[in-house]
């Protein structure tokens, strides 16, 4: 197994507060990783310290074999590709013009950058509006824009801090066909996200991170196993209440008006005939139901005791 990434018993204090406190990772070459934490966990701090924009107070950072606080590996980084959350560009200038000063930047001049720049903007859906200043821009097309500035020089190993933040559902959607596109090219990624209905169906490998350090490292599969079991969560919705005793309000969770039950189960095919015959035999009538497999969502507020977001 090949990595392209190993960050060892990293640590990063601004002040008193600890943004990293020894938290260790990997990421392999040709993965596609999720990093995943609440607002504070320091998925942030990590990407910039593996960016260099944070030095460490401690631990380690190797890139493609090199570690970065060696002298000389400044090398190493012209191999990375950086979309930070915040968006990255000048506003004043046209797409044409970031991509020319991001690819000059990067080391891509002449006939190979103006190649690059005509195939950047096809890719990123801007070629139509490729010499108007980008300040009037969605949010989604400056993301666009900032990723194929990151990508200008094909770098093997991608870093991206939330790309999805802030745009439209459409825009989601072509961002990470995009991404999907870079790494049907051989690039490796590493990203930020609070979308975890799509981290979990595109990503290899998912890491969770709290309070600096990771508190879970594996497959979707893999953390549902760690966590709360292979269980789903069945939802029965009923025409009128039970009667308060009834056998199944002992097993299953009525809603607040009575016409709804849910539990988890570990398998439907052999809980719901049954539930549905004690719902038979009560004169009562199932009007939809609804299983909810194993999510990701369940297992972050498992581990971390709180929603994405907070």
């Amino acid at each position: 197994m090949t990595f392209v990434l190993r960050v060892e018993q990293a640590r990063r204090s601004f002040g008193a507060t600890a943004a990293l406190q020894g938290l260790d990772l990997s990421l392999r070459r040709g993965e596609w990783l999720a990093l995943l934490g609440p607002n504070g966990a320091g998925k942030t701090t990590l990407v910039r310290a593996i960016a260099g924009r944070v030095r460490l107070d401690g631990g380690s950072i190797e890139l493609l074999g090199t570690r970065l606080d060696e002298r000389g590996a400044s090398h190493v980084r012209q191999r990375l590709g950086i979309v930070p959350q915040d968006i990255a560009l000048y506003p004043s200038l046209t797409p044409r013009e970031n991509l020319q000063a991001f690819g000059r930047f990067q080391g891509v001049v002449g006939a190979e950058l103006r190649r690059r720049i005509v195939e950047a903007l096809d890719w990123s859906g801007l070629a139509e509006r490729a010499d108007e200043p980008i300040r009037s821009f969605s949010g989604g097309m400056k993301r666009r824009l900032n990723i194929a500035c990151a990508v200008l020089h094909k770098p093997e190993v991608l870093l991206l801090d939330e790309p999805t933040v802030g745009v439209d559902p459409q825009s989601r959607e072509r961002i990470w066909e995009m991404l999907g596109e870079l790494r049907k090219d051989g690039a490796t990624l590493l990203l930020t996200t609070h979308q975890l209905d799509e981290a979990q169906q595109v990503c290899d490998r998912i890491v969770i991170v709290d309070h600096g350090k990771v508190v879970a490292d594996g497959t979707l599969d893999e953390l549902v196993g760690q966590t709360i079991g292979h269980q789903g969560h069945l939802t029965l919705q009923i025409d009128r209440p039970l009667e308060p005793g009834h056998p199944l309000l002992t097993r299953w969770q009525p809603a607040e008006d009575g016409r709804s039950l849910s539990g988890a189960v570990e398998d439907p095919a052999a809980d719901l005939p049954a539930a549905l015959k004690s719902l038979d035999d009560a004169d009562r009538r199932v009007l939809g139901l609804r299983l909810e497999p194993p999510s990701l969502q369940a297992v972050f507020l498992h581990l971390t005791g709180r929603e994405l977001r907070e």
